[in-house]
């Protein structure tokens, strides 16, 4: 099971990812973020991933457009942490 909701917070549009991240919904989280993206009116866009319980390969290849593209990411878990700073080297063309 996956969901996706945009919440808006004062100076922030949270674009919010719950469950598991993987192939079947990527498309729709590449979808939500270029929704979520439009009209922001000054406030920042940040990708929530503090309920995401898995991400598989299809998930962090997405997660990699959404940094290339900008994206800013809020989490907790140790592991989600982890991924994402893989990706920020990656991005960044550091092995």
């Amino acid at each position: 099971m996956f969901k996706i909701s945009i919440v808006e917070e004062g100076s922030q549009r949270r674009l919010m990812l719950e469950g598991r991240l993987i192939g079947p919904w990527t498309a729709e989280v590449q979808s939500a973020w270029k929704t979520a993206g439009e009209d922001l009116q000054g406030r920042n866009l940040v990708v929530d991933l503090t309920n995401v319980t898995h991400i598989g390969a299809e998930g962090e290849c997405t997660l990699f457009k959404l940094m290339r593209d900008g994206a800013k990411f809020s989490c907790n878990g140790v592991l989600t942490k982890h991924v994402l700073k893989q990706l920020a080297r990656k991005c960044r063309g550091n092995p």
